[in-house]
């Protein structure tokens, strides 16, 4: 496992080295930046006649849209369809909650955009594209109003077409937000690569699409009426650049550093996740496997004969109204019978490394999914080995990174990742204090490689770890909960998005005045 993980690393540090350092915690002036490295390309017009029937995979970026009905659940399909029908689906964007434009009496739509390969030509492309809109309930209507489903042909290849029924790039790329955002999202914040020079070049603006982006307000757009980023959680759209999320914990084992055996009967549990509840968490995270270091590992049935009995009737409590279910667990067997059960989304301290095919498990469940930043496994994972760093940021962004794109190619969007770097595991006292305080440069480093991954949810827990109890000299767990204030707060002002806490109360407390301290300013996340 640390063989493949520093394998993991040697290739990510491959692929970034030509990349540039970005800053996006002020996105404009960093994408100005990048743009000045995209290199002119002669557009090439090309013709239906040339275009069809090529033999080579052709790199795509096909935005999609809608408005009526379930969107989420259409944009699921509508991925499905592409991937069964010619389209390898390597990239998402975020997704994005828009008012309508043009035509403004109708719902608000969901926008985002994938980026992948096919070898159908442009116009076989776009017929199939029509023939999944039409399969989805897509019928004529009014230019610009509602529909189900929209699936437009963004950038073919380095191709310009201008045919009757086809024009490439989309004519109106550069006065639509709510397109040119998920098209950046799928963008490196470099143009050392070859097709996105290219696509630049073709925007028909000398910095690119970055400056087109910029022009219409970038980053400053997003999280106001006209365009959110939302994460598809339950029944609602999460923005959780709004305010920051409280994840309470609850855990159901007898060996947990903090509050180990106090939850294991049912009625105990309830009661705490009752009390989590009341003093303000959003979310409870269920944990029935002790990820402390060293502790054994159960079996997936041995950790669902814990779980199932506290989750069938926690779901069932009037408190749960209105609040979310994390599922915490590295297997694939309990992520999928919890969620049958009610959970909704599933945390994975290993990101996918203890269990690979949690993957494939969470695309097909369809509920968000955290990816954490861990070397080896809880007995391992505090090795001498698995404790060495040159830089902490850049190899947990590359590594955590690296689990981004698994997820993606297993069919996990961007849209449903959220990212955690990992607080207390494979890490010394001081890498976790560079975390807590280098969350921005964790998003720097993800924006070299996609800019999308830079923007997804950060959730950071500190909670009573050991090096809170090494800084303030409290050897009992439970009386770090100030000391968890502290960098929880330091956490939240560095751009966490979810917190996850022991002490629900105090976090909570803690997220409010970091938001109040914030309010104002627009999420640069």
């Amino acid at each position: 496992m640390l063989l493949h993980a520093k394998e993991s690393v040697r290739k990510m540090h491959s692929v970034a080295k030509n990349y540039f350092v970005s800053d996006l915690t002020h996105p404009p002036r960093s994408l100005t930046r990048a743009s000045r490295h995209v290199v002119p390309f002669k557009a090439r017009l090309s013709t239906q006649c040339s275009l069809e029937g090529r033999s080579v995979d052709q790199e795509i970026v096909i935005a999609m849209g809608s408005n009526v009905g379930d969107r989420v659940s259409t944009f699921n399909r509508a991925l499905q369809l592409m991937k069964s029908s010619g389209v390898n689906i390597t990239r998402h964007a975020c997704l994005y909650e828009t008012a309508p434009a043009y035509v403004t009496d109708q719902p608000r739509f969901l926008n985002s955009a994938i980026r992948g390969t096919t070898r159908l030509g442009p116009h076989e492309l776009l017929k199939m594209l029509k023939e999944i809109e039409k399969g989805i309930g897509r019928t004529g209507g009014i230019r610009y109003g509602p529909r189900p489903i929209d699936l437009d042909i963004l950038l073919y290849g380095n191709s310009e077409i201008n045919s009757e029924t086809l024009i490439v790039p989309h004519e109106r790329i550069h006065e639509r937000s709510f397109v040119l955002a998920p098209l950046v999202d799928l963008l490196g914040a470099s143009g050392d690569d070859g097709i996105e020079t290219s696509w630049h070049s073709l925007s028909k603006c000398s910095g690119g699409f970055f400056e087109l982006w910029n022009k219409l307000g970038g980053e400053s757009m997003i999280g106001t009426e006209s365009i959110k980023r939302v994460l598809p959680v339950g029944d609602r759209l999460l923005d959780w650049c709004e305010r920051t999320l409280v994840m309470g914990v609850l855990n159901l084992t007898p060996d947990s550093f903090s509050d180990g055996g106090k939850f294991q009967q049912v009625e105990a549990a309830i009661s705490q996740a009752k009390l989590l509840i009341s003093e303000g968490a959003d979310i409870i995270d269920i944990g029935a496997q002790s990820t402390r270091p060293f502790a054994k590992r159960l079996s997936p049935n041995e950790e669902l004969e814990r779980l199932v009995p506290v989750l069938d009737v926690i779901t069932k409590i009037p408190e749960m109204e209105g609040k979310l279910i994390s599922v915490d667990t590295f297997y694939a067997e309990v992520a999928s019978e919890a969620v049958k059960r009610g959970a909704h989304m599933i945390n994975d301290v290993s990101g996918g490394q203890l269990d690979p095919r949690i993957f494939k498990v969470a695309a097909e469940l369809g509920v968000p999914y955290v990816a954490m930043h861990m070397r080896g496994d809880p007995s391992t994972m505090q090795s001498e080995q698995n404790l060495q760093y040159d830089n902490v940021c850049k190899e947990v962004a590359l590594e955590l990174y690296t689990q981004v794109r698994e997820a993606e190619l297993s069919g996990i969007p961007l849209w449903r990742l959220v990212l955690d770097p990992g607080i207390g595991f494979s890490k010394k006292s001081g890498h976790n204090l560079e975390v807590i305080m280098g969350l921005e440069s964790i998003r720097r480093e993800m924006g070299k490689m996609s800019i999308g991954a830079s923007h997804v949810p950060i959730l950071l827990g500190p909670s009573r770890k050991r090096f809170l109890g090494e800084i303030c000299n409290r050897a009992n767990p439970v009386e770090r909960d100030v000391a968890t204030v502290a960098a929880v707060t330091a956490g939240i002002l560095n751009g966490a998005n979810i917190v996850r806490v022991h002490n629900a109360g105090y976090g909570a407390d803690a997220a409010k005045v970091c938001d109040a301290l914030r309010k104002g300013r627009s999420c640069k996340n």
